[in-house]
């Protein structure tokens, strides 16, 4: 489990990167640590994609259905509009902003904020997603979490799209997306390769 850095030393502005695959707890793990700063009388606001309207359209939702109040942005330059007053910043989905997101999250982090980014670190084809290995890169903090595979228990570490479009961004739940463990993930491929043939 996560805990707050509590360094006499250490300066205010970080970043914090929660990644894994779909349903590995991802957002939960983001809410849980957003209500722990609410709690400590920290100033807090959380930002999400505006396409992201799978649950609704301004709370981040997690599957679990705990939920908190955000700020849907178009792009993630239009934080800054948003966050003078503010101590902490969440960005849920993150892998769905462009690349600008990590230089606003280090700018943020560079003007004190505790900047806290979930996101999925890779696609349903298996490749980095969108800023988050740059996102990994910069950050002082990270956490992969891990969801399980249905298919033999183990953990799992991919996303696996049950659905036939081939889109990068493809907006779904349980009806397009598994999770899978590397072995399942790539045995569930070599079958879609082969009925295809």
């Amino acid at each position: 489990m996560f805990l707050e850095p509590n360094f006499k030393a250490q300066r205010s502005g970080w970043i914090e990167v929660i990644c894994g695959s779909m349903f590995s707890g991802k957002t939960e793990e983001l809410i849980r640590r957003l209500k722990r700063a609410k709690y400590a009388n920290q100033q807090v606001e959380i930002f999400k994609p505006k396409k992201d309207t799978r649950y609704d359209d301004e709370q981040v939702v997690s599957h679990d259905e705990n939920s908190i109040k955000s700020i849907p942005v178009a792009s993630c330059k239009e934080i800054f509009e948003f966050v003078s007053e503010i101590n902490v910043v969440g960005i849920d989905e993150a892998q769905f902003f462009d690349e600008d997101l990590i230089a606003v999250s280090q700018q943020l982090a560079l003007k004190g904020k505790r900047v806290i980014v979930a996101g999925l670190d890779m696609d349903f084809r298996g490749m980095p997603f969108g800023p988050m290995p740059g996102l990994l890169a910069v950050a002082e903090y990270i956490t992969k979490v891990h969801a399980i595979c249905p298919h033999c228990g183990n953990l799992a570490t991919h996303s696996y799209r049950l659905s036939e479009e081939q889109e990068t961004v493809v907006l779904g739940e349980k009806d397009k997306y598994e999770p899978r463990c590397r072995v399942c993930y790539e045995m569930g491929n070599i079958l879609n390769f082969s009925n295809v043939m």
